[in-house]
């Protein structure tokens, strides 16, 4: 039989999706689109780009693979620099022709036919046979329900959609919500403020860094120069980082101490006054939520013009703020830090598989995969960075690039007419997850906090296995977990 080449549609063109992109197409897939919502390529990085927006790790570790970049300038990127690599690297590699920017996906249907039909936004129906949901999570701002939010007056605006005409200049300004957002727009806005209050409902602790630094002189033209040294330097920093992390996460150990020692020295050091530093102070173990990094938040929230607010918001007036002890503080504009729905990976679109089943069924009591890639019920659906990827112990990209290639698998299988449809089972699935919620017992992620890695149901949607157990997961697709039709 001769060969059959798959169409496949990735939807994303983030972290996710541009690794997709580039693996199929070195693995010689022919037929291969990228759907992306946006007018331009990074995802995160693209949507966000609000004052004092940095990647939260050093710049050598945030790169592809496949796409070394030797001459970062700031030692932790600004969000900006890496949106415009994100740019480059789909310029460099010749991706851009696979890419339709200002495409958004809101369908996509199974149907008897074996094929996917995905509509979208414009009324336009594509057809594929392979679906790659590469949505990543933090793109769905949160909106909090906070009574009389929509009287006030003035400026509302959320990080993740910042109007760069807003002048914030001489204001008096109010950010609501913490978490590496909350902290990076008050610092940055505190200097020219009149005042800035922190509204936060629980502390965050923050490791210092000082994430100012430029890259040493003369090191870009060095590792420009040996890309061997430049390799050996990212594997390194990326492998040896994420081992690391997953050491210090995953199970309790004398580093998750150290680090832990360290954290809450960052506070004593920096915060004398004991007042402010009791309200700084979480009540949960540092790691337990997203790990904040900052060179500059304390210094800001001692400032004379700062305020933390630990007081519950009571409502919103048309001029300002009014918190639960009666305390209203006359505001000019607001900032909502208040993150995403986390969960949604691919929602709100509406996404139909097998016997008409939706996603939003499947994932009634929160979201599941298979190995962060397949969900019963959805033939030829795979994800990139779905339910359970390691956001707090393992590069994303490196996670991105192993799960392509995973995929790439099944469409090889296709291609060589070994197989049309795949589907995980729900016993393979339900497998799976038993495992994760075993292995989660001994994370730093599980020793009591409310946080955004949480779902719903009350699961931590995080990877509690270290790296090498994500590359033999992920070395070989096994056909007894699956039907194949």
């Amino acid at each position: 039989m001769t060969a059959r080449e798959p169409r496949v549609i990735v939807i994303g063109a983030g972290v996710a999706g541009i690794t997709t992109a580039h693996v199929l197409r070195e693995r010689g897939f022919t037929d291969v689109t990228v759907l992306e919502k946006g007018s331009d390529v990074g995802g995160v990085w693209y949507w966000n780009h609000y004052p004092g927006l940095r990647c939260d790790v050093p710049s050598q570790i945030y790169q592809f693979g496949f796409a070394p970049k030797p001459d970062w300038r700031d030692t932790w990127a600004t969000g900006a620099m890496i949106q415009r690599y994100h740019r480059d690297v789909v310029d460099r590699l010749g991706l851009a022709p696979l890419i339709r920017l200002d495409t958004e996906v809101i369908a996509a249907e199974w149907d008897e036919h074996r094929h996917w039909t995905l509509t979208t936004a414009a009324g336009q129906r594509l057809v594929a046979d392979f679906v790659v949901c590469a949505t990543g999570v933090l793109h769905h701002p949160f909106i909090p329900d906070i009574p009389g939010l929509a009287d006030f007056t003035g400026p509302v605006v959320h990080t993740a959609r910042w109007d760069d005409e807003l002048d914030t200049d001489g204001k008096r300004i109010a950010v609501i919500g913490t978490g590496s957002t909350g902290v990076q727009v008050v610092s940055a806005l505190q200097p020219r403020a009149a005042s800035i209050g922190h509204y936060v409902r629980s502390a965050q602790w923050i490791l210092w860094a000082p994430m100012w630094l430029r890259q040493l002189p003369g090191a870009a033209a060095v590792l420009a120069r040996f890309p061997k040294l430049h390799r050996a330097l990212y594997r390194l920093m990326a492998l040896g980082g994420s081992a690391l992390l997953t050491d210090v996460t995953t199970r309790e150990s004398w580093r998750r101490r150290a680090v832990q020692g360290y954290a809450r020295a960052c506070l004593r050091i920096q915060v004398r006054d004991k007042a402010l530093r009791a309200k700084l102070q979480p009540g949960y173990q540092p790691l337990c939520k997203r790990q904040v990094v900052s060179g500059s938040y304390y210094r800001a929230i001692r400032a004379g013009n700062a305020e933390l607010i630990t007081d519950g918001i009571a409502d919103v007036t048309a001029r300002g703020i009014r918190t639960a002890d009666g305390t209203h503080r006359d505001t000019d504009v607001i900032v909502l830090a208040t993150g995403f729905h986390a969960h949604n990976y691919m929602r709100p679109m509406r996404v139909i598989g097998r016997d008409r089943i939706s996603i939003d069924d499947a994932w009634a009591k929160g979201p599941r995969a298979y190995r962060m890639t397949a969900i019963p019920g959805f033939p030829n659906l795979f994800t990139v960075l779905g339910p359970n990827s390691p956001t707090g112990s393992i590069s994303l990209q490196y996670t991105s690039e192993v799960t392509a290639r995973y995929i790439a698998q099944w469409l090889e299988k296709f291609r060589n007419n070994e197989l049309t449809t795949v589907e995980v089972t729900e016993q393979a699935t339900t497998r799976f997850n038993d495992d994760v919620a075993t292995a989660m017992s001994p994370t730093v992620w599980n020793t009591g906090c409310n946080s955004w890695y949480l779902t719903e149901g009350g699961a931590v949607d995080l990877w509690p296995f270290d790296r090498a157990t994500m590359d033999a997961m992920l070395g070989s697709p096994d056909p007894a977990d699956f039907h194949l039709g």
